[in-house]
């Protein structure tokens, strides 16, 4: 069993997006998130309207992760969540996630969905430990190859922050 890693999860700011893209592109390659995107999610994550939160995960100089939640109302949506391939399984995803679910809570939202493609198990796996519940299916909406996403839900996030201790910077 591979000991959980306690990297120090930030803020993720502009000067990010280099490595973050670099992680992107190696883990979704087919359909990974542009400079733009990045720079547009993150330029709703400050000031008194925020309604995004991104954090990345540190290990000394080296992105190893990262993730982001936006809200409206009393409703939050996953992003995304990304962990270095030869971190997974080490309880980072789960890491990220309490810090998004720290955020849905503190944005006051009731609700959390999020879409995983329907042959990440271990992401599954993952959210349902969380309480996350399928609700439906988005057929082809993961492009190319057509692969299906699973829609979950998570009612009252406040309650599901189930990793403790982690102190976020930023």
């Amino acid at each position: 069993m591979t000991e959980p890693v306690k990297p120090a999860l930030r803020e993720m700011r502009w000067w990010d997006i280099d490595s973050v893209l670099e992680l992107e592109k190696d883990l979704f390659p087919e359909d990974a998130w542009s400079r733009g995107m990045f720079w547009s999610e993150l330029a709703h994550a400050r000031g008194a309207e925020a309604s995004r939160r991104y954090v990345v995960a540190v290990e000394g100089h080296r992105i190893v992760g990262y993730a982001g939640l936006a809200a409206q109302g009393e409703l939050a949506d996953i992003q995304t969540i990304a962990v270095a391939r030869d971190l997974q399984g080490t309880g980072l995803g789960g890491l990220l996630l309490t810090e998004l679910l720290r955020a849905a809570t503190a944005f006051e939202c009731a609700e959390v969905l999020l879409e995983c493609r329907v042959d990440n198990v271990r992401a599954q796996k993952l959210y349902e430990r969380f309480g996350f519940e399928p609700i439906g299916f988005r057929r082809g909406y993961y492009q190319p190859g057509n692969v299906d996403a699973l829609v979950m839900r998570l009612t009252d996030p406040s309650t599901s922050t189930s990793v403790q201790g982690t102190e976020i910077n930023g």
